[in-house]
């Protein structure tokens, strides 16, 4: 069901939008944490490093495809809160055919260049092998991972976050069961947790693809749609190359860093692995309230209705930062129980960095918090150019303190912890600027956009 956005109780409407939105996302990280748990209980260390060093890079090929997919799907609510039915159908073939064709480029680099990437990310003799192993079947999912995020995207920029949060529960369910099946009965290791994975991906990319073109008319492209609008074409291209860049961009960052944990060793690398799992969950639904405040926002500027989105800002950076603080005390509080979801008790060398990461890092939620709304909201009044700022801001002075700290003997691979949370907050002091510039000049009045 489709759902404007441009009317009713903003912060009851932005929760409501973003619920399944949060559910959908949490249910993706079990394609993923599935294989973790599963590989780190029943394998052996060294492959839970291998599988989560995997998903550190898959992380950042799916960010090419998720930020094509988000720029279109900003097109796409601008035209909606306009009512452009013909503008919002050339988008949806354009944006189709391009990222689509990113995707098949995507995928053959990927095979091709394995052993470069195994290389560039320092990956040890002891864990090569099964990493190479495992990517070689996670690679061939990078087309349902194009095909369930294309469809998401457009249906949460219509205002329907629900669908896609029923066919991800149905693949995720699917995705454990397969995983236990495969490893645990059939002993097929981590080629067997992959093999999981993308069977689930398909299915649930296919499936939501056929439903958004089955439910919702404005996705039903019609022949005098499909042709090539230069106006059109240079507005996705605006959009989604840009925010594919800004999603790539955090995301290679993020990878540059596994490069050094990879350096510490196994027992770092496995660490790393599974606290960086219970972080995906502790703050997945900050990103994605932060990507229903981009669809909220894009409506409303599309429809030219000022006050509502002042009203907005404010409503979403208070719920941001409360449910920021909460998750933060929670994480602390429990981070050894946590680790003990993913790392047997008597490793305790592995639970000893692991709890590290997340009382360091996992303290300042709620500066991640704020940088997803920056995110979403530079993406949807089209400046999706200062959301690249504002990574670059990020993720280079993360890459760059990574480095600088842990080589000092006393910290160690402390140090690359300390790098996240200093890179949010330097990345939020730069992104409050023009939003306060940009805030102050809205009117109270809702006025129609020219």
């Amino acid at each position: 069901m489709n759902q404007d956005l441009t009317r009713g109780p903003i912060t009851k409407t932005l929760f409501l939008f973003a619920l399944p939105m949060t559910a959908g996302n949490l249910l993706q990280q079990f394609y993923n944490i599935a294989d973790t748990l599963i590989i780190g209980r029943f394998v052996g260390a060294e492959a839970l490093a291998a599988v989560g060093s995997s998903y550190t890079l898959m992380t950042f090929l799916t960010s090419i495809l998720l930020g094509l997919s988000m720029g279109s799907g900003v097109a796409v609510s601008i035209a909606y809160g306009k009512g452009d039915t013909d503008q919002m159908k050339e988008q949806v073939f354009l944006s189709f055919v391009m990222i689509g064709l990113t995707s098949v480029v995507l995928s053959v680099l990927a095979f091709a260049g394995i052993d470069w990437i195994l290389d560039v990310l320092q990956v040890p003799g002891e864990v090569r092998g099964l990493m190479r192993e495992y990517l070689l079947v996670i690679f061939a999912g990078i087309g349902g991972t194009f095909l369930y995020n294309y469809a998401a995207c457009l249906l949460r920029a219509v205002g329907n976050s629900v669908a896609p949060l029923w066919f991800l529960g149905a693949s995720a369910l699917l995705n454990i069961v397969l995983d236990l099946v495969f490893v645990l009965v059939f002993s097929w290791g981590v080629w067997g947790a992959a093999f999981a994975t993308i069977l689930a991906q398909w299915l649930s990319g296919i499936g939501l693809f056929v439903y958004g073109t089955v439910k919702v008319p404005e996705f039903r492209v019609r022949k005098e749609h499909m042709r090539w609008n230069r106006k059109t074409a240079s507005n996705l291209c605006h959009l989604s190359f840009i925010t594919s860049a800004q999603q790539s961009i955090m995301n290679f960052g993020i990878l540059v860093v596994q490069g050094r944990v990879n350096s510490f060793g196994p027992v770092v690398m496995a660490a790393f692995a599974a606290a960086v799992k219970i972080d995906s969950f502790a703050y997945m639904p900050v990103q994605d309230f932060g990507n229903a405040f981009s669809t909220f926002i894009a409506q409303n500027y599309g429809a030219g209705k000022q006050g509502r989105i002042r009203q907005g800002i404010r409503s979403a950076v208070w719920a941001s930062l409360g449910f920021g603080l909460a998750v933060s005390a929670l994480v602390w509080i429990f981070a050894r129980p946590l680790m003990l979801l993913f790392v047997e008790g008597t490793e305790t060398a592995i639970l000893a960095e692991g709890v590290s990461y997340l009382r360091i890092e996992g303290a300042f939620y709620c500066l991640i918090g704020l940088l997803f709304l920056l995110y979403g909201f530079f993406r949807a009044i089209e400046r999706p150019g200062m959301s690249v700022v504002l990574t670059v801001v990020s993720l280079g002075l993360r890459v760059l303190l990574a480095y600088t700290l842990s080589s000092i003997p006393a910290l160690g691979a402390v140090g690359i912890w300390m790098s996240i949370p200093i890179g949010w907050f330097l990345a939020d002091v730069t992104g409050m600027i023009p939003l306060g510039r940009f805030y102050r000049g809205l009117k109270e009045e809702e006025v129609p956009r020219r």
